[in-house]
């Protein structure tokens, strides 16, 4: 199942998005405007189709292998709602918010 991450556009994400179009072939990787109230840049949303839907916030190039343990988890939890958030690492505290399944 493919995941799309959505990185907002500007040089505060390049690296971050450059980091993660290494992750592999099922993630799909798009640029668009994202915002947040009282979100600390930089901010990437995660959702798959029929899936609940994500928001991360402070992100830098560092949390890759993070992110990568969070799409493992969000793949295996039911309809995409993680339940323990331990094995994401980091990404557990830069969650701003979910949005469930429509």
């Amino acid at each position: 199942m493919p995941v799309t991450l959505t990185l907002p556009p500007g040089p505060d994400a390049d690296a971050l998005a450059g980091v993660l179009r290494r992750l592999g072939p099922d993630i799909a990787l798009r640029r668009a405007a994202l915002r947040a109230r009282d979100a600390r840049p930089v901010l990437m949303a995660l959702q798959a189709p029929g899936r609940g839907a994500y928001l991360f916030h402070d992100l830098h190039p560092g949390d890759a292998a993070d992110i990568a343990a969070t799409i493992r988890a969000y793949l295996a939890a039911p309809d995409g709602w993680i339940m323990d958030a331990r094995p994401c690492g980091r990404l557990r505290f830069c969650l701003k918010l979910r949005i469930p399944v429509p």
